[in-house]
């Protein structure tokens, strides 16, 4: 491995570089090490170039160019993190689609960012895929031009099996495909992920390759992710914190990545004590679920060392207990955003346990958080105000959409959170509100004003406002207020099930209350405050 200066230089070149360069340098770095063991498929660092250039190949020869947006619509897999990495030899960029979208979801990614190319799976967790992106009720139509390949199972009509998808790559020379992943450059679009407003509308983050490397190598670093970790990716991989403090940060430390489609408290356990798993990160659920477990005890736990969480309130006695009946030797949380590459603070390691409970760390190198009121003027250390983020993390913009942009970054290239909070005199920031009305299911973000338009979508529903209401083992969970239309007297039970059939399911409201009308001030505008303190009551 050389030692210290050269480690360093290393890593200095792998937090700066492009992802196709990361392969090449890691495959030297760690050589024979296993890099994803996934069931009986395994690849290991030295095998991975040659992987990753199969898929670059069967790329280009179905026309995927320079900047050309690719997309991965996929559980946890060996094949997720090939075709990503491909995509990026390729000089594509990638997009990932959040599992648990229906197929009008989907089709909305899939059109807006224009891709050439979708990866998929023919069915997971009881769902047809490629039937649901072409049912065409309602949504974006589906582009017939977009080449479907299946990471898993046969061949079937409009889709190509992945093994054939790969044989087509033949065409193209290794020369050919080595020019083109050395052609990518660190300012080069890396991914465009996609994800909701408060108009209800996905938009797509865009995130160079330099800035996520150099985000993720400090990432990295702060937790202290190694070579020789076993690191159990239970966060999906459409999800930043499943990509790229997943199997990206693992490719950049030599850790093995071990995917997990699903999260099931016994399966994770057994995994746990089976593949002798050292890290875990999630959301504080996840350890709530496996602390609650009975069977608990008939696991061994004792190479668990590291775990990282985040995207909500952690009870100081939550931390104190993933240390002491899990075996955690650190524990330590962070605060991000898409639009901020997805790491902007964090805690550190010697961190109390009350200061990782209660607060989201400090500002990672490079970035910058101020809090501001709302006449973008910085509020004195403990007052309340926006957080706003500035630094190399920051994304590019979103894409096609330049009022967006305009809107979430301003003019001294701060961009505007919408996370209401606090920050004290050591710099650590406390997370205490929304400004933008989103809330947070399990880790993953959703937002009323989406979840609203799909409820004035049923013919019995007048007005309707969604808030978050507490829940012991999400964080938060969607309560609708609804007012039916004259006459009319809709279920809560009907409501519920008419919004499953028509989202992913962490957006779907656990509660449903009908209601006569909704607070308001003089101008109209719901008392989403009111509602809040409503909801809270009924939890």
């Amino acid at each position: 491995m050389g030692d210290a200066r050269e480690d360093e230089g290393r890593r200095g070149d792998l937090a700066f570089g492009t992802t196709p360069r990361l392969v090449a340098l890691a495959a030297a770095a760690f050589g024979d090490a296993p890099f994803v063991e996934d069931g009986p498929a395994r690849v290991t660092f030295a095998e991975l170039p040659s992987r990753v250039r199969d898929v670059a190949r069967a790329l280009l020869a179905r026309g995927v160019g320079p900047g050309d947006r690719v997309a991965v619509w996929a559980p946890n897999r060996l094949e997720w993190v090939l075709a990503a990495l491909g995509v990026h030899a390729a000089g594509g960029v990638l997009v990932p689609i959040n599992t648990r979208f229906k197929g009008h979801e989907a089709r909305y990614v899939l059109a807006q960012s224009r891709a050439r190319v979708l990866f998929t799976v023919g069915s997971f967790l009881g769902a047809d895929y490629p039937a649901m992106l072409r049912d065409d009720t309602g949504g974006a139509t589906l582009d017939p031009a977009l080449d479907l390949v299946l990471l898993d199972g046969d061949e079937r009509p409009g889709a190509l099996a992945w093994g054939a998808f790969l044989a087509g790559g033949a065409a193209i020379d290794d020369a050919t495909a080595d020019a083109r992943a050395a052609a990518v450059r660190p300012d080069d679009l890396s991914d465009l992920i996609f994800t909701s407003g408060t108009t209800g509308h996905p938009k797509g983050v865009m995130c160079t390759h330099g800035q996520t490397l150099r985000a993720f190598r400090d990432w990295a670093d702060v937790v202290g992710l190694r070579a020789g970790d076993r690191y159990l990716v239970v966060l999906p991989f459409f999800h930043s914190f499943g990509y790229k403090a997943g199997w990206l940060a693992c490719l950049m430390m030599g850790a093995t990545v071990l995917p997990q489609a699903v999260f099931d408290v016994p399966e994770v356990l057994a995994r746990v004590a089976r593949d002798r798993v050292s890290v875990l990160p999630g959301p504080p659920a996840l350890y709530q679920s496996i602390l609650a477990h009975p069977g608990r005890a008939a696991f061994d736990l004792g190479n668990l060392r590291l775990a990282v969480t985040g995207a909500a309130a952690i009870p100081v006695d939550l931390v104190r207990r993933m240390k002491g009946e899990l075996g955690f030797d650190t524990v330590i949380t962070g605060y991000g955003l898409t639009e901020a590459t997805g790491v902007s603070a964090m805690c550190r390691e010697g961190d109390d346990a009350e200061t990782i409970a209660t607060t989201s760390g400090r500002a990672i190198p490079g970035v910058e958080i101020r809090v501001v009121d709302d006449d973008g003027a910085e509020v004195a250390r403990g007052e309340t105000g926006e957080l706003c983020v500035r630094g190399y993390a920051v994304m590019k913009g979103y894409f096609a959409d330049e009022a967006a942009t305009r809107a979430a970054i301003d003019a001294e290239g701060f961009l505007h959170t919408g996370d209401v909070g606090t920050m004290d005199t050591r710099g650590y920031v406390r997370i205490t509100d929304r400004k933008k009305d989103m809330f947070i299911v399990g880790g993953l973000n959703a937002y009323p004003a989406e979840i609203e338009g799909v409820l004035l979508a049923h013919e019995d529903v007048a007005r309707v406002a969604v808030v978050g209401m507490p829940d012991e083992r999400l964080g938060e969970v969607g309560c609708a207020f609804v007012v039916p239309r004259a006459g009319l007297a809709p279920t809560a039970e009907a409501l519920i099930a008419f919004c499953r059939a028509r989202m992913a399911n962490y957006k779907v409201p656990r509660r449903v209350e009908i209601v006569a009308d909704l607070p308001a001030n003089a101008t109209g505008k719901v008392l989403k405050y009111v509602l809040r303190d409503r909801a809270k009551g009924l939890a």
